[in-house]
């Protein structure tokens, strides 16, 4: 179509269009009515909109040139905002496009009503149709863009409420600011001031994987993110046990006000350490690592009971090594013969006898494997400490380990 094509009758049609108030009420009332969530938004808004478009389209149409990045900026912003307001992208282009069949219907009826030949308008709108389908990829475009900013900005922002929360990083430094989190920045991400909640801390710390979990586990009075690099977060429920499927290692604490937040954090922490050097996977309550993470944050007060008590074996000797996995497996499992031998697959003779040895070569006090052998809880403490030490502080200890008689405890979340 020529420039004088453009410029006559066509283009007269088109900018009337453009400038009838009634053709953009049209426009605006098809879209409402194809699409509920574009109905949710005020009809001035809609109507700015799809003004500033015709006005766009009929500008690229009067031009030989191919539409440039320019003609597509309000599309691109129009994208954006439905974006901002919760409008999805199937939603917008439900509702353009029921504006653009109803702005093709009246611009064939006016056409025809002035005497334009079907050809020449039929040429025009095939125009104008190319010009349409890239306006609607400039609209999508805008919505993905603005979807991926919102996304980051809202990570961001929970991301910073977890640090105050956990870290009790301090938010509002200005005089008179109050402390602690906006009840209106909790709403924000469903938790309430009075709430009480489990935080939970767990061993992932690959950044995709994160993001992935977090999606799942946010919301439902829950709120997850990253934390010191790895997940963490606030839930009014225990998390999933499948959780620990994703993150590996799992710690939580009891449910309690937001105040203690901190404080539980840094009990998960420690929690997650001590139970992550004893090889336990899967998801623990903190309390059940109580003794675990008590103990492991003395590593001097551990290496002098070690050196102490267990001074007379060899880290080199295997045979010295596997008497002490045997001792602390007896211990795990409560002093019970039968359940220790149950636990490595030996017969009980042959964990009695490996418990002699060790009595023999340490002096360590006779056990209930022995008659009137009854350990009291601070000695059973001590050996306990002292074996886990032993075995886990040197190379060896970590290839034994792997085998039957392995230091290790693998109790269950209750």
């Amino acid at each position: 179509m020529t420039m004088p094509e453009r410029a006559g009758a066509l283009g007269a049609l088109l900018r009337d269009l453009a400038t009838d108030r009634r053709v953009v009420d049209e426009m605006v009332e098809a879209a409402r009515v194809h699409s509920p969530e574009v109905a949710r938004l005020p009809t001035a808004e809609n109507r700015r909109h799809v003004a500033a478009l015709l006005a766009a389209g009929l500008a690229s149409f009067e031009r030989l040139t191919e539409p440039s990045e320019r003609d597509f900026a309000e599309a691109r912003r129009l994208g954006a905002d439905r974006a901002a307001q919760g409008v999805s992208v199937a939603g917008l282009l439900r509702g353009v496009q029921a504006g653009r069949q109803r702005v093709v219907e009246i611009a064939l009826d006016r056409g025809r009503a002035a005497g334009i030949p079907d050809t020449a308008l039929l040429d025009a709108l095939l125009e104008l149709g190319r010009y349409a389908s890239a306006l609607e990829r400039a609209l999508v475009d805008g919505h993905h863009t603005a979807e991926l900013e919102l996304a980051r900005s809202r990570r961001d922002a929970r991301n910073r409420l977890l640090r105050r929360l956990l870290l009790d990083e301090a938010g509002d430094a200005r005089p008179g600011a109050a402390l602690g989190p906006r009840p209106d920045d909790l709403a924000a991400f469903g938790l309430r001031p009075d709430g009480r909640y489990h935080c939970v801390v767990t061993e992932l710390t690959d950044p995709a994987r994160i993001a992935a979990v977090e999606r799942q586990l946010c919301g439902g009075g829950a709120l997850f993110g990253a934390v010191d690099d790895r997940l963490a977060g606030l839930c009014v429920r225990l998390p999933p046990a499948d959780l620990a499927d994703a993150a590996g290692l799992v710690v939580a604490a009891p449910a309690r006000p937001l105040a203690q937040a901190p404080a539980l954090h840094r009990l998960c922490v420690a929690a997650l350490r001590a139970a992550s050097r004893a090889g336990l996977r899967g998801l623990h309550r903190v309390v059940d690592l109580a003794g675990e993470t008590a103990l492991a944050a003395q590593p001097a007060l551990a290496d002098l009971v070690s050196g102490e008590l267990l001074a007379a074996l060899d880290a080199a000797d295997e045979f010295h090594r596997q008497l002490a996995s045997t001792a602390l497996t007896y211990l795990d499992h409560g002093q019970r013969l039968d359940r220790t031998a149950e636990a490595l697959h030996l017969h009980p003779n042959t964990v009695r006898y490996r418990l002699r040895r060790l009595q023999e070569l340490t002096g360590m006090p006779p056990t209930l494997a022995e008659p009137g052998g009854r350990w009291p809880v601070p000695q059973t403490v001590r050996w306990w400490w002292a074996l886990r030490t032993w075995l886990a502080g040197d190379p060896l200890g970590e290839a034994a380990a792997g085998r039957p008689g392995a230091a290790r405890s693998h109790r269950p979340a209750r």
